[in-house]
């Protein structure tokens, strides 16, 4: 007599064919991952504060629910190094498939293409990215929503962008109570652009943090102790959240180096999920580098609400 499948040997089989199948139909010279959870949506967004960048070059990596046999768990948010000058990061996203939740794997490409409408923060606001930009061989961070030391790093601007999404921590999109957004024409046409996989010191950052039981929301209730991390070979130097009550920034300023942004009791300089700013307007620029800034403060939120 044939053996039934059990609920997880099924799960696992219907991955691994959706795995094959988006691969097989991706074009050849792009990158594209998806993966399958089912009927399960991913946990809201936690809050946490952006650790100081560990130097120039390295860009940021919003951190994200990926899933695992045991289910869902946190992947912190972490610098790394491109795999070439002039590439940015999309982030990957948890998107509703009409019977099943399907992740898309983030990649590497000349423009940050659609993400899923979901404001991972710190430049990611939902739409494009405004965390920063290539000026000819060097990257340049907006000290406006990255946490960067100007004493250390020296090629940063300030530009304080309008963020619509404010206050929503949801990390899907489509699907009862998802993320309303579709791919604009542009983000279409971005969509067929040469692509590159996460580098191998991503790749190895998801396995380690898969096999950390505490990031996992069935332990953490949703609420992970490890947000962050300076960079992949650090891994324990992780942001602690104390039941995700992060640093408060209502009604104070946040200092930018040698500007000070807020925006009523708001503030807009924090560069995560609850950025909004005043105008598109860019800000005036740091004045010379030759009179170093005080450090940047780390910046953080208000608990999110689900």
């Amino acid at each position: 007599m044939a053996k039934l499948l059990s609920m997880g040997s099924f799960g696992q089989f219907v991955r691994k064919y959706l795995v094959a199948a988006a691969l097989v139909a991706a074009p050849s010279a792009s990158f594209a991952g998806v993966f399958i959870s089912v009927g399960i949506a991913p946990p809201a967004l936690p809050v946490y504060v952006q650790p100081i960048a560990p130097g120039d070059g390295y860009l940021w990596n919003p951190g994200y629910w990926a899933y695992g046999p045991a289910g869902y768990y946190w992947v912190p948010g972490v610098w790394v190094r491109p795999p070439q000058v002039g590439l940015l990061w999309t982030p990957g996203y948890w998107g509703w498939g009409g019977s099943a939740f399907l992740f898309h794997e983030g990649y590497w490409g000349p423009h940050v293409g659609f993400y899923g409408g979901i404001n991972y923060g710190f430049g990611y606001g939902g739409v494009g990215f405004f965390g920063g930009r290539w000026v000819g061989g060097s990257f340049a961070y907006n000290t406006a929503v990255m946490n960067v030391n100007r004493t250390v790093i020296h090629n940063t601007y300030v530009e304080n962008v309008t963020v619509n999404n404010v206050g929503v921590h949801t990390s899907f999109n489509g699907g009862a109570g998802g993320i309303a957004a579709r791919p604009s024409l542009q983000e279409q046409q971005w969509s067929h652009e040469s692509h590159i996989a996460p580098t191998a010191e991503q790749q190895q950052h998801v396995q380690v943090a898969g096999a950390d039981r505490s990031n996992f929301a069935s332990a953490n209730g949703g609420r992970p102790a490890h947000l962050t991390a300076v960079t992949v070979n650090n891994y324990r130097s992780t942001t602690i959240n104390n039941n995700n009550r992060s640093v408060t920034n209502n009604d104070t300023n946040i200092h930018n180096g040698q500007t000070n942004v807020h925006n009523g009791s708001t503030n807009v300089a924090n560069g995560n999920h609850d950025t909004v700013a005043a105008n598109n307007h860019p800000a005036a620029r740091p004045q010379k580098q030759g009179h170093p800034a005080s450090k940047p403060q780390e910046r953080g939120e208000d608990r999110p609400r689900r």
